[in-house]
């Protein structure tokens, strides 16, 4: 992994952005790194702009806030719009497809997975879709070890949630497996290398 990665998490409250945000946390903070993060809702949690912004880093880290996003992860077509100009060159976007209708862009790289999409039709309802997301940014990017984030949701959640949201984990395992393709994992090989839009 690189020294510092800065994520940002966005969509609209109801989500389960800040959610994410905190099992990523827990997961990076077991596997040994330095976390810092932030989040932030509009003045109506449900349905309002929301972002979780998670700063990762071998050493102590100072500034608790993103200021160029490494990897963007956008649950809405408002938060994908807004915070996409913020991207760090060479830096990935992963984008909830089809409810995200991505901008044809080389750089940065983006690819999609249908977390929503899963969550409803394996799941029963989008309510997991934050974790099936999560997971499958976890699987394509190797940006914290797979078991630390199954070990973070078994902290975070209460024991009636979490059948389900093991179940998210192992399809967005899968899922962010298929979205790799042969790319190798952009934290265990160095930064991203900006590419064609994956729809």
């Amino acid at each position: 992994m690189a020294e510092i990665v800065q994520v940002r998490l966005c969509g609209f409250g109801g989500q389960g952005v800040v959610l994410a945000g905190d099992l990523l946390g827990r997961a990076a903070a077991r596997g040994g790194y330095w976390v810092a993060g932030s989040s932030s809702y509009g003045a109506q949690a449900r349905g309002s702009a929301c972002r979780s912004e998670v700063v990762l880093g071998r050493e102590p880290v100072v500034f608790p806030h993103v200021t160029r996003a490494d990897l963007l992860v956008a649950f809405s077509q408002e938060a994908y719009e807004r915070f996409l100009p913020e991207v760090a060159p060479g830096g990935l976007v992963v984008f909830d497809r089809p409810r995200i209708e991505p901008r044809p862009v080389r750089s940065p790289s983006h690819v999609g997975v249908p977390a929503t999409a899963t969550a409803v039709s394996r799941l029963g309802g989008p309510q997991p879709a934050n974790v099936v997301m999560l997971a499958a940014v976890v699987a394509l990017t190797g940006l914290v070890d797979p078991g630390d984030l199954r070990a973070a949701l078994e902290e975070a959640l209460p024991p009636r949630l979490l059948p389900v949201n093991r179940e998210a984990v192992d399809l967005g395992l899968a899922l962010g497996e298929e979205a790799r393709g042969d790319r190798p994992r952009i934290w265990e090989a160095g930064p991203a290398v900006p590419g064609e839009v994956n729809r």
